[in-house]
């Protein structure tokens, strides 16, 4: 096929998955960090600590790091049109119910049972991708999709400050159950969606011609000529799986510190509505949104990926850093809040095409898994270590230093850590 028509394919392939994968990544991250919003009224209702909070908050990541391998690995076999429908109708349902918490351990239990429910879904889609699209592309391919992390950030702090304050009391019921209920319905009306519009394989995309399938296949067998597929066991052991696991790790820790506290910082700035809170909200999400694009785009476009997700990473550490020092300084602190969020977020595409890269078939699925479950183990322990923090000193201020330090961590470990240049297979290889 000539290069011009190939671009042609690749951009439709493009258009025809990525919006809708968008737009389930949206509301699984919405239903994920709502309760960052949640918080500012029901931590009140329910006599709840921020200590409390936060280790309800990230307990959701235990259950989501015990039933990640075995979800992707079931994704795997029964295909992503039928496990993405399961997952998203699950944790859509569940996180209506949160609504109906009414003390600590309640909250704790729903939260667990909704880790379980999404587990899967984010490195399902990623290895789905690697089954489209060749590594040359994955980093804008990714940052296209995870996007919806900043979109939904943009989207969900004015819906759930609006919500907070027009619901309170309608029907009864507060303003933060009513969050929980309309936030919930997307994942469930979206994961209906996935079973009637997704295709499992290229093979069973009714809308490409046999010639399109073959320079897709062909394209990928390039791909899969450099990789290793390592048993189950083995993937559990690699060095590169688990070195990987710890990189990302680092790099959650400031996703869901942000994504968690993000209201709460925002609000102790000085911010007293919480409509005000939620618009203020979307501005670190609406440039990141714009930023990890960018970045990603330059890295497929030089092959470098190392100097960009140190720096990506460098960035998000610095912004957390200032937020911390800006104190009751609105401006200061949201132009802080801004260039950290745009950092974290860049990280995340950059760091994906990694694994992908060097992993094959089902240890692809566990691969991917194990890096994600374990990377997002920080998704317990950031949201938990700021709550108690805040408890303890009456500020988030300390807590935002912790997660800067991580972010610095991961920026270190990026630059000097992984080899110069790691955009092929091949030299993702010599990384050892």
């Amino acid at each position: 096929m000539h290069l011009n028509s190939e671009t042609a394919l690749y951009r439709r392939i493009t258009w025809r998955l990525l919006p809708f994968l968008f737009c389930c990544y949206v509301a699984a991250y919405l239903d994920r960090v709502n309760v960052g919003f949640a918080k500012l009224q029901m931590l009140a209702d329910l006599k709840l600590s921020d200590t409390a909070y936060g280790f309800g908050a990230g307990i959701f990541f235990i259950g989501y790091f015990l039933f990640e391998v075995p979800s992707n690995l079931l994704l795997y076999r029964v295909g992503a049109r039928v496990w993405i429908a399961r997952i998203m109708i699950s944790w859509g349902v569940l996180s209506a119910l949160t609504m109906f918490v009414t003390s600590a351990s309640a909250f704790y239990g729903i939260r667990f049972a909704l880790g379980l429910a999404e587990a899967g879904f984010f490195p399902g889609i990623v290895l789905y991708l690697t089954q489209w699209f060749p590594s040359m592309m994955r980093a804008r391919i990714i940052a296209l999709f995870m996007t919806a992390v900043a979109i939904s950030g943009v989207i969900g702090g004015p819906l759930s400050g609006w919500i907070l304050r027009a619901m309170a009391g309608v029907n009864g019921l507060a303003g933060w159950q009513w969050l929980f209920l309309i936030e919930g319905i997307p994942s469930v009306v979206m994961g209906v969606a996935v079973f009637f519009y997704l295709d499992d394989s290229i093979d069973r995309a009714r809308w490409l011609n046999d010639s399109e399938k073959l320079v897709l296949h062909r394209n990928l067998e390039r791909d899969e000529e450099k990789k290793q597929t390592l048993s189950i066991a083995n993937t559990f052991r690699n060095r590169r799986v688990l070195s990987f696991a710890a990189l990302y790790f680092t790099f959650t820790m400031g996703l869901y510190g942000v994504g968690f506290w993000l209201p709460q910082i925002i609000k102790n700035m000085g911010v007293k509505s919480l409509l005000d809170v939620g618009l203020l909200s979307a501005i670190p999400y609406g440039v990141a949104a714009i930023t990890m694009v960018l970045v990603a785009r330059r890295s497929d476009h030089t092959g470098e990926r190392r100097r960009y997700l140190a720096a990506s990473a460098l960035c998000g550490g610095v912004g957390l850093a200032l937020a911390g020092l800006a104190g009751q300084h609105t401006l200061l602190g949201m132009l802080a809040l801004t260039l950290g969020t745009t950092g974290v977020l860049s990280t995340f595409p950059l760091f994906w095409t990694l694994p992908t890269a060097f992993l094959s078939g089902a240890s692809a699925a566990a691969g991917i898994a194990i890096i994600n479950s374990l990377g997002n183990l920080s998704g317990f322990l950031s949201p938990y270590i700021v709550g108690a923090i805040a408890d303890a000193t009456g500020s988030a201020t300390i807590g935002l230093y912790v997660l800067a330090a991580s972010m610095f961590v991961g920026a270190v470990f990026a630059q000097y850590y992984l080899p110069a240049q790691v955009a092929t297979s091949r030299d993702v290889e010599d990384f050892s």
